[in-house]
């Protein structure tokens, strides 16, 4: 019987995959269902209310500044002297702004443009996924050193990496095709979407295919994430290992880490934290601002420093990361009593 078929049927079997990929599921489509009921499809009946709410924002300020002006007029006669409540020296310069000043545009209610909007969406699915992914995987190897399911294993097929790496293969796979398939159905309601409760318009082919290099890295990043749960916890040899492990890596060695680099004074202190590179691999590129920095521009105002973190800086970390980890997992393997 093949090893490997054997692993993948164990995974499937198992009842706490079934549970996660299920709570995946269950969030990825409350999430659909909120962008669908939170936007409308913009026509005439939008803008036509849009306008009405801009005029009677217009008259509001229209009052308010009369209401204001005749305070003014008010505290002169009274003897105030000028500045005293924020009052000028002129009453008559109390005008109220311009009709043009309100834009109609801004009492629209929010529209999906899939155009604009989806790549956004694509990084919560990526970091969704990639949770799901570490807590199954770290389960799925967790568990078999925590029951002594991978002892009685070893005794039927000796080889010990050879188990270990079928057994990450099995995991792998399942991840990426139930990924691939996600992704799919996500990049479809939301298309669906925007047709019904905005739009789908300006989708040329270069449009389509950005889309899919972003959908490729989200589901490299989920088989990374993945694959880094399965070999901390294998290296632990238990599922808590690998779970209270990220719980303090993320708790104190980068919130942590955060504010203390912050309170140091330090120059982008987001560059030290992990979910930066995150991002950065996902929308390609992170620009990073020093707001403490003031570099003169010739209209004189004062400019931040910029760092930019790019996916190539993030895909380095990542392989380094992988690699450190999926090493460190089976050097354990082949040296340590597995009994």
């Amino acid at each position: 019987m093949s090893l490997y078929r054997t692993e993948l049927r164990r995974l499937g079997k198992r009842r706490f995959t079934r549970y996660m990929a299920l709570l995946g599921l269950l969030v990825l489509g409350a999430i659909v269902a909120s962008a669908f009921v939170t936007n409308q499809k913009i026509g005439a009946e939008q803008v036509a209310a849009a306008e009405r709410a801009t005029q009677a924002h217009y008259q509001e300020a229209v009052r308010d500044t009369d209401r204001f002006r005749a305070e003014c007029e008010k505290a002169k006669a009274a003897g105030e002297a000028p500045g005293e409540r924020g009052f000028p020296d002129d009453c008559s310069q109390i005008s109220p702004p311009p009709p043009e000043a309100f834009d109609p545009k801004w009492s629209l209610p929010p529209t999906f443009r899939f155009h604009d909007d989806f790549a956004q969406t694509l990084e919560t699915f990526a970091a969704l996924l990639a949770v799901v992914g570490f807590v199954v995987g770290a389960s799925y190897v967790g568990a078999e050193w925590n029951t002594g399911g991978m002892m009685n294993l070893l005794l039927w097929r000796p080889k010990r990496l050879t188990v270990l790496l079928t057994k990450l293969a099995a995991l792998l796979s399942a991840t990426a095709v139930t990924t691939v398939l996600a992704v799919a159905l996500w990049t479809v309601a939301f298309w669906l979407i925007g047709h019904f409760r905005g739009t789908t318009t300006e989708m040329a082919a270069g449009v389509w295919r950005s889309f899919g290099l972003t959908e490729l890295r989200a589901v490299a990043l989920v088989l990374a994430v993945t694959a880094v749960g399965f070999a901390v916890a294998s290296l632990g040899r238990h599922t808590a290992f690998a779970l209270g492990g990220a719980m303090a890596f993320f708790v104190v060695a980068q919130f942590g880490l955060g504010i203390v680099l912050r309170l140091a004074g330090v120059a982008f202190p987001d560059a030290w934290l992990l979910p930066t590179y995150g991002l950065a691999w996902m929308r390609k590129e992170v620009t990073l601002e020093d707001y403490d920095a003031c570099n003169a521009s010739p209209s004189g105002n004062c400019l931040p420093d910029k760092l930019t973190i790019d996916w190539q800086q993030s895909s380095v970390l990542i392989v380094v990361g992988l690699v450190l980890a999926l090493g460190a997992a089976l050097w354990t393997m082949r040296r340590r009593d597995v009994a």
